[in-house]
């Protein structure tokens, strides 16, 4: 593909609480075995886009280790490659990313020392499958100067938390209005771009002339009238992660058949690094239905409607249900467990009860220190 890939992956997002304390939410763990990130660099990989960079900040040793080799999504080659950077002390600049379009700025020579004549530009909190090749068709069919991939909604209760988009019938976006109170309309922007190398060079550094930093209103709300802008409309599933209800959401939906065939059955595939565990033990009196769990895990209690990620501990006559169970948790005997989230690393007591009235409950219990 004639084109380099961007994924923004540094921001901190105070709405998933104390899930992201430990973790850039690129890391966010998600069906079992991936993380948030694996759907980005999946897509970008099966799209044949060589070169890729991953921007992140906020705690960024966790995406760090789990991007440690590139070799899982097919990026360790001669030609191109998967970078990570984060923020660096030079003599131009001592800041962070103070956002999305400084975060494309402090590493220019990555954009600029690329012979590809496009950008991809995607978030690292979206779970997804595009083949981006038939975005850059559009793209250059429409001769835009950017494309946004957009989404209809049919659920609306969380639609002030991305930008909405206005559009005409031939596609051309006409109003974007980032997190807006109040809208009536229900296409958001999923926060995936296509835009001319060349030309995103220069409207990165025209920003950063006039001290701006935010990618969307700095220079997709700033352009709209002056660039084409259009939007290209996704029809199959998206979710962002973002929020602690949209985190527990997604990983809920993968209990469906449906979406599981979708990611992990039908072409192309979801590619993650992969860990040289045993498979799920379960032992005499486990009871699991209808749940995810993953490589490691010893199960001696009841488990409906539930994902469990790798290598957990469950103890006798424990019950889980309708719950998220993060890595390496350890859940002693007689507990119940109810619309939760546990913490990697937790140590669940024995008799402990957690139930989630009416929200998810986020459970964090550190191990004791001997």
């Amino acid at each position: 593909m004639r084109a380099i890939g961007i994924i923004l992956a540094g921001g901190n997002s105070n709405r998933l609480k104390e899930l992201s304390a430990k973790r850039a939410v690129g890391a966010m763990p998600i069906a079992g075995s991936y993380r948030a990130i694996d759907f980005a660099l999946s897509n970008m990989s099966n799209s044949h886009i060589q070169r890729v960079a991953v921007l992140t900040q906020y705690n960024a040793w966790s995406l760090n280790e789990h991007l440690s080799s590139s070799k899982w999504w097919d990026f360790g080659r001669k030609q191109g490659g998967l970078y990570v950077f984060t923020p660096t002390i030079t003599a131009e600049s001592s800041y962070w990313y103070r956002g999305t379009a400084d975060s494309l700025y402090q590493n220019l020579h990555f954009l600029k020392s690329s012979h590809e004549p496009y950008v991809v530009i995607a978030s690292g909190d979206g779970v997804y499958k595009l083949d981006f090749n038939k975005v850059l068709e559009y793209h250059i069919e429409k001769k835009a100067d950017i494309t946004v991939v957009v989404k209809d909604m049919v659920d609306r209760s969380e639609i002030n938390r991305f930008g909405v988009v206005s559009m005409t019938e031939e596609g051309r976006v006409t109003e974007i209005d980032e997190k807006p109170l109040e809208t009536n309309l229900s296409t958001v922007s999923t926060g995936i771009y296509i835009i001319r190398r060349r030309l995103l060079i220069e409207l990165i550094e025209k920003a950063a002339e006039e001290d701006r930093h935010d990618f969307v209103r700095d220079i997709l709300v700033r352009y709209k009238n002056l660039k084409k802008i259009y939007a290209y409309k996704l029809d199959t599933y998206w979710s962002n992660i973002s929020t602690v209800n949209s985190y527990y959401k997604t990983n809920m939906d993968f209990l469906k058949r449906e979406t599981r065939d979708y990611f992990f059955k039908q072409y192309p595939d979801i590619y993650s690094k992969v860990d040289d565990l045993p498979p799920a033990k379960y032992n005499y009196g486990a009871n699991a239905r209808n749940s995810l769990i993953s490589s490691g895990c010893i199960i001696n209690g009841t488990i409906e409607n539930s994902v469990l990620f790798k290598k957990i501990y469950v103890g006798n006559n424990s019950v889980i249900k309708n719950s998220i169970i993060l890595s390496n948790a350890y859940i002693g005997d007689n507990s119940y467990i109810e619309n939760c989230i546990v913490e990697s690393g937790s140590t669940i007591k024995a008799n402990s009860r957690y139930v989630g009235d009416g929200s998810t409950k986020i459970v964090i219990e550190d191990s004791p220190v001997y």
